[in-house]
């Protein structure tokens, strides 16, 4: 099986080798960008993130997703693609993602001889990150929902208190977690906008590079179809909560409802109790007291009932 280009052994990987055509440009490195622009004609600034060629180089911006600890970190990647070298505008802190790379081109060091290889390797990584993404605002997901299930379906007062305090908290928790998936959604319509530039750019000579961009192709479409059932996923999950809520609040409402219907009649009938009020030696007192707790209870509760509070 013939290799990209000359091959080069796992035992002589190094830092070395990919310096042959990789280069990363860390995004406050003003003095490498100027040798970089004066020997080679890269200028980042004229790219304006945005697909674009310019001399010897083609530009393609990649805004990634990733994450970090338990955080879900964003940063833009631009490549310049030339036919020897990459050239990649990158955060100025260690990037994560290329790790992944760097490792796959370690198992597979003929993509190091390449800088269309070089480039295969950290759109592979990218799009790994996007699926750890997805895998942890999966699992975030389905947490909140359970924790907002419980606050809906509280019973006890404890249960309740915490149902008006800490839901809103989850709400909000689920919208991040759909921004995110929005966000990776975009990512993966980038990468695949950038492997498709790349297969186009690496077909003379390169049918195994090829094929394997192809392979790409698919993985990135598969995980973006994945972002796009997740997306739908969280926005009927948030719409049940939150009809979930109204429902809960509209029995809270009529409870209160209720019990405020039944004062009027409550404070006639300990009135009389008390003997407060004189009606009760009248030959027909205690008629009208009756008539009078029951016209009391019926009106508001009649009212509640016109307004649609009762059901």
């Amino acid at each position: 099986m013939t290799t990209f280009l000359s091959a080069v052994t796992a035992d002589h990987f190094d830092t070395e080798v990919l310096q042959q055509h990789w280069i990363p440009l860390a995004a406050d490195d003003a003095d490498t960008a100027a040798v970089l622009r004066e020997r080679l004609g890269i200028d980042f600034t004229a790219a304006h993130n945005q697909v674009w060629e310019a001399g010897n180089f083609l530009y393609l911006p990649v805004v990634a997703n990733y994450q970090l600890g338990e955080t879900i970190e964003r940063a833009t990647i631009v490549f310049a693609l030339g036919g020897e070298f990459l050239v990649t505008l990158q955060p100025s802190e260690h990037f994560v993602p290329f790790d992944k790379a760097v490792a796959k081109m370690r198992r597979n060091p003929e993509l190091a001889g390449s800088a269309h290889g070089v480039m295969y390797a950290l759109l592979w990584a990218l799009n790994e990150a996007s699926e750890r993404v997805l895998h942890h605002t999966g699992d975030a997901l389905e947490a909140t929902h359970e924790e907002i299930e419980r606050a809906i379906s509280a019973h006890d007062r404890r249960e309740r208190e915490f149902a008006t305090s800490d839901v809103r908290g989850a709400l909000s928790r689920m919208n991040a977690t759909e921004r995110i998936i929005a966000r990776t959604r975009e990512t993966q319509l980038q990468l695949a906008r950038a492997a498709r530039h790349l297969r186009a750019d690496a077909r003379s000579g390169r049918g195994e590079l090829d094929g394997a961009i192809g392979v790409l192709l698919a993985d990135i479409d598969g995980v973006g179809q994945r972002a796009g059932v997740a997306y739908d996923k969280v926005r009927y999950r948030q719409q049940s909560a939150l009809a979930g809520l109204d429902v809960r609040q509209n029995e809270i409402v009529k409870a209160f409802a209720v019990t405020a219907a039944a004062l009027p009649p409550t404070l006639i009938a300990t009135c009389y109790a008390v003997d407060l009020i004189s009606e009760l030696s009248w030959q027909t007192g205690l008629l009208v007291t009756c008539l009078l707790t029951l016209a009391a209870a019926l009106i508001p509760l009649a009212y509640l009932k016109n307004k649609g509070l009762l059901g």
